[in-house]
Order: C-alpha cells, then structure tokens, then sequence
C-alpha cells in the first residue's frame, strides 16, 4: 500500500460521525463506534427505510460491476468505497475475469486500517488501495497506486457510488467528474449512485440534516441534477433510474422508491 500512512499512526477520528462507518452501520457490520451509531440513529429515526437504501445500492455496486466485466472492462477504479463488506467490488470483478485490476480510494483513515481486506487479489490480478480525497481527482489519478496498477490508456470502469451527494457545492462536484471524465479514454465506462428528494422529499430533508449537524454536508440532487453528472457520453440501458431498477436481478424489484431515494446509472464514453 505504497504512499500511505500505517494504520497506527493515523487519526481515526473516532470521536466524529463519519458517513463511511454510518453506512457500515446501516450494513449491519461492526466497524463502527458510537458516534457513527448515534448519528446512524438519528438517521433511521427521520429516514426509516436507511438500510434498506444502503444495501440496494450495495446491490447495485455488484450488478453494474458484473455487467461491465461482461462487457469486457477489467480496469476498475472505485472512490469512495467505504469499509469492505464482501463481496468486494474485485472480489466480483475478479470473479468474472481473474485478471482485472481494481483501485480503492477513501478518505476516511479507517478503511486504511481495514485495506488489507480489498488487497486479496487473484494471482493473474492486482488490487491496491489509496487514501484519498474525491475533490483531488488530479492526485488520484497522478498517484502511484492507479499508476502502477490501471493502464490509463485503456478502458477504465469508474465507479462513484453513494459518493457525490457528499460533494455538496453543484459546481464543485461537476468539475471532479469532468476531470476524470476528461482524463479517462474512450471505452471507460461511469457508475454513479446518487441520493434524490424526488421520492421522500420530507424524510430526505430531515436526514440531511442530521447528517449536517454530525458534521457532514449533504447535497440530494433531483434527476435532472444527477442526470448532468453523464453530459456526454452514452448511458447503457434502462439509463438513469431508481437505483433498485437498474437491471434487477432476475427483474424483481426488491423495494420502492421512497425507500430507495437514489438515481443510478452506468454510462461508456465515446
């Protein structure tokens, strides 16, 4: 884990509510700490349906991942992944192709501690991981984790999941998108899963205030909004739906749309 800090040396924050460790809560796993389950609480008090939004777009990660392995991708990159619950997003891309490679980037120093976990590599593949912030897109794609594993100058399958509705400046998070859009090659495909207000709008508003005041800003973007974040390049079907009606598996939908309150979509660039 080249370039990285060891996991005794960083500040856990543990004393602060960080959204990864609140949606491992939501998850039902175990690496979190009171702070993450007290504001995890007060979520689900305003948003009830939280766990069931948190593993549909876990399911939606493992659905798109193993459509675009069909499709041939064996380049992954995935920002934002939060605290591995297996299967890993290369544990299924791996599953299909032995060979992919696959990048992890978070910001919290806690997915660091636990990176050991995304780095079970096949042996014909690779994974690494890198801490790091979505709002430096330049250092991510500069870094030697991506450079020393991921061919640039091939097709890579960028994955922003549950990700940029913590960007909360519209400007701000364009302009990350458009950067790796602009740095990834022809073939590269995007998968985004994106909180709205359009199904829940008093829940969702309530929840992103409690996520305000533990500390972390929340932007829910409406279909229009999230629709922008693909400018360009060709969304694959069924296109930018409720995030459970991307490709369902064996076409049952599982939950409704206020329960869900997220767009999802997978788009290729040209």
């Amino acid at each position: 884990m080249g370039g990285t800090e060891e996991p005794g040396s960083v500040d856990l924050q543990l004393h602060r509510a960080h959204s990864a460790r609140m949606y491992d809560y939501y998850l039902g796993g175990t690496t979190n700490f009171a702070a993450d389950r007290e504001a995890a609480g007060q979520a689900m008090a305003v948003f009830p349906w939280a766990r069931t939004g948190a593993r549909e777009n876990r399911a939606f990660m493992h659905r798109s991942t193993e459509a675009l392995a069909a499709l041939g991708l064996d380049q992954f990159l995935d920002i934002g992944t939060g605290i591995p619950t297996s299967p890993n997003l290369h544990e299924v891309a791996q599953r299909a192709d032995p060979r992919a490679r696959v990048v992890y980037t978070d910001n919290d120093p806690i997915v660091l501690a636990h990176a050991q976990a995304l780095l079970r590599s096949t042996d014909a593949g690779r994974t690494a991981y890198l801490q790091a912030d979505v709002a430096d897109p330049e250092r991510i794609l500069a870094s030697r984790e991506v450079r020393e594993t991921l061919d640039l100058g091939r097709p890579v399958a960028l994955s922003l999941n549950a990700l940029l509705h913590f960007v909360a400046d519209d400007a701000a998070a364009l302009a990350v998108v458009e950067h790796f859009k602009r740095a990834l090659p022809s073939g590269s495909t995007l998968a985004i899963s994106h909180g709205t207000p359009e199904f829940a709008p008093a829940e969702t508003e309530r929840v992103t205030q409690v996520y305000a005041a533990a500390g972390t800003s929340v932007r829910m973007r409406d279909k229009a909004g999230i629709a922008r974040f693909f400018d360009g390049w060709e969304l694959l079907e069924p296109g930018l739906v409720p995030t459970q009606r991307w490709r369902p598996a064996d076409g049952k939908v599982e939950a409704e749309d206020a329960e869900v309150s997220a767009y999802a979509a997978v788009a290729r660039k040209p």
